[in-house]
């Protein structure tokens, strides 16, 4: 199977499973930290294949480049913060970027974050007017060929 091949099959198998197909893509550019509302329609244009850890295959991850960055510029985008604000928030906090990325916009929406680790097919990471949002951070996993092929065969 070519990489092009590879790439449509993960997206293809995970916006089939997938609970949601609303997104919110965070990224860096300029100095800032940018959120991006976005449909399924954009994971080819900002999605990668890469190779997932441990014997998983191939994995589908959101590492934008400068040119997607400037794609994603074109959606429902906000300022969310500053990059060396957010720096300081992922320094001294014991989550990660995504995770301070992903309750820095539920705040931003009125909303209480809370961590937790629903499974993409069961829910979004956040709901706003009564849409699920899975929420993304730059070089984050959406899924790979093992938990595919898992959830495939209903385990």
């Amino acid at each position: 199977m070519t990489n092009i091949t590879m790439f449509r099959k993960l997206i293809s198998d995970y916006d089939s499973l997938a609970y949601t197909h609303h997104y919110i893509f965070g990224f860096a550019a300029d100095g800032v930290i940018y959120a991006a509302i976005a449909l399924n329609d954009v994971l080819p244009y900002v999605c990668t294949l890469d190779r997932a850890s441990r014997g998983q295959g191939y994995s589908l991850r959101f590492k934008p480049t400068k040119a997607q960055k400037n794609f994603l510029k074109t959606c429902d985008l906000f300022p969310l913060c500053s990059a060396d604000f957010f720096a300081d928030e992922v320094k001294t906090s014991k989550y990660n970027a995504g995770e301070i990325f992903e309750k820095m916009v539920t705040e931003h929406f009125g909303q209480v974050w809370e961590k937790d680790n629903v499974p993409f097919t069961e829910g979004g990471d956040i709901e706003i007017d009564g849409i699920a949002y899975q929420i993304k951070f730059e070089k984050a996993t959406f899924t790979n060929e093992k938990t595919l092929k898992k959830l495939r065969e209903g385990r």
